[in-house]
């Protein structure tokens, strides 16, 4: 094993920091490869690492130990780990010398079962699942404009501060109303029932958005304490759950009406973008616009037609009447005497009746025969029946 070297200053070594850290390193590397049980928690991987990490907690001291591993061994082992599930882990000891940080460098994980507090929470989660609390159908719709958007969170400023400039920006007409309150340890689930309790009962708060950064598992474990997720699940305002990462997954993300995975896609839920309303409202205007328009186009062109059709109506009924007329004064013409006539027809009359019978007359009578043109006078020579 290669020597540290030291400095001189008189009799006295002296090593540097860095000789130090490598130091320790080299003799931590001479130990053995150890088997290691632990809980799984802060479990993070991504494709573009070269390492995955996770950290392994010892659940009955809370004692936590960071590890590594090869991404691609891990990938290999295809465990699909969730967190508080336990395990052995096989590796050896390891000091990050810029930080002299200890770690334990792993070459293999195999999993021994779910952690208490996995098991506990998988029981809980089929119960409520049971009675309904995250249905599908109990989710309610997020209101379009809020009066005010009630802020449930911790000491965390940073996400405070995201949810209320956020807000601000997108919708500045809305009130924020925060309530800071314990979101871990001891006492925190009653801590959060109390403060969404008093939230919900704001005379202008429309909906709530819960709000935490991310941590450990156990950091996260008052979200899906059962009291914390049948008050969220009853809330008297829609509850928007923006806790922990995007990866964690406490119970009250299942019960709250939508999730967000960041305080900012949490302020673009709960309050509409007053650019983007603007926008709309213009747009719906234009359209607006353009169908009054297009109506009143429609309309005159109706009027247009009407009017033609009023001014060519008078004409069209008078030639109608015309050709009536004349095909009247036709029949007219045909069925009068005059026409019959015409043919070679007479009237004869005797006295001022026409003559239609014989016998109506005797011989020696006089006869009035009127033809087309003129008429003539005639005696009655003979009577023939």
């Amino acid at each position: 094993m290669a020597k540290v070297a030291h400095l001189l200053y008189g009799d006295r070594k002296v090593f540097t920091v860095s000789a130090f850290n490598r130091g320790v390193g080299l003799h931590l590397g001479r130990l053995p490869n150890v088997w290691i049980e632990g809980e799984v928690t802060e479990l993070r991987r991504n494709p573009a690492w070269a390492n995955v990490f996770l950290t392994l907690k010892d659940p009955k001291t809370a004692a936590t130990l960071a590890v590594t591993i090869a991404r691609r061994t891990f990938d290999r082992l295809d465990l699909d780990l969730d967190e508080g599930e336990t395990v052995h882990v096989a590796g050896r000891a390891e000091l990050f010398e810029q930080k002299a940080v200890l770690a334990f460098r792993a070459t293999t994980i195999e999993r021994l079962g779910l952690g208490g507090h996995l098991q506990g929470l998988e029981e809980l989660k089929r119960k409520l699942a049971a009675e309904g609390l995250f249905a599908f159908e109990r989710k309610r719709r997020l209101p379009r404009v809020p009066r005010a958007v009630g802020i449930l969170t911790g000491a965390d400023a940073a996400a405070r501060g995201d949810l209320v400039s956020t807000i601000a920006a997108r919708f500045p007409a809305t009130k924020v109303v925060v309530c800071e309150t314990r979101v871990q340890g001891k006492g925190a689930a009653a801590a959060i029932v109390s403060a969404l309790g008093a939230l919900t009962a704001h005379p202008e708060v429309d909906v709530v958005v819960l709000s935490r950064g991310g941590g450990s598992f156990e950091d996260l474990l008052p979200f899906s304490d059962e009291a914390v997720v049948r008050a969220v699940a009853t809330a008297g305002v829609p509850v928007v759950s923006a806790v922990g990462h995007e990866q964690d997954t406490p119970l009250c993300d299942l019960a709250a009406d939508a999730r967000a995975a960041t305080p900012t896609a949490a302020a673009a839920l709960v309050v509409p973008s007053v650019v983007e309303l603007e926008s709309a409202l213009a747009a719906t205007r234009h359209r607006l616009d353009a169908g009054v328009r297009a109506h009143l186009e429609r309309s005159r062109g109706r009027l247009e037609r009407q009017g033609e059709r009023l001014r060519v109506a008078p004409r069209l009924l008078l030639e109608r009447r015309r050709a009536a007329l004349d095909h009247a004064g036709a029949r007219l013409q045909t069925l009068s005497p005059l026409a019959t006539l015409a043919r070679g027809y007479a009237i004869v009359r005797s006295g001022a009746e026409a003559v239609r019978d014989a016998a109506t007359v005797s011989a020696g009578d006089p006869l009035d025969v009127q033809l087309a043109a003129g008429s003539l006078r005639a005696r009655v020579e003979e009577v023939s029946g």
